[in-house]
């Protein structure tokens, strides 16, 4: 099967590290991250280190998906892995996980996301839809989020 990523890009008129802090603050995340969990009360936590765990959590605190901080140049580049705790972990390679691409030219940013490899998951063409559609949602909450008092 070949590799299925989802691949999303949008235009934010708002410089790089306000969009860098609307993708990994807690307050900006759980503001656009419960669209991952059908609405409920959702967050992620992270330091954003290399090697940082990257933990997406409930209103509980219980932690729904996990993964690790694989490669960060703040304000620029993110890529993390995620792994919902309730199955087993599918192999990864190096491009595998979420990676945010932020590109600033004269005030604003062009956010790039990839999400995948969905192939090495059981139901992968399933997952890489439904992550579009969720993603489809999110990308322009983050958008305004951005936007949003500068």
């Amino acid at each position: 099967m070949p590799k299925l990523f989802v691949e999303k890009t949008i235009e934010i008129s708002a410089p790089a590290s306000k969009v860098w802090d609307v993708l990994t603050s807690p307050e900006h995340t759980s503001e656009w991250a419960p669209e991952f969990s059908g609405g409920a009360e959702f967050h992620i936590e992270s330091d954003w280190k290399p090697g940082s765990p990257v933990l997406w959590k409930d209103k509980d605190g219980n932690v729904i998906v996990e993964g690790n901080v694989t490669a960060v140049e703040p304000n620029a580049f993110l890529r993390f892995t995620v792994f919902d705790v309730r199955g087993k972990r599918p192999p990864v390679t190096e491009e595998d996980g979420i990676t945010y691409e932020l590109t600033e030219h004269a005030g604003k940013t062009t956010f790039r996301l990839f999400q995948g490899d969905f192939s090495v998951m059981t139901e992968g063409e399933k997952y890489h839809r439904l992550s579009a559609e969720v993603w489809g949602r999110v990308m322009p909450k983050v958008k305004a989020l951005s936007e949003k008092e500068k």
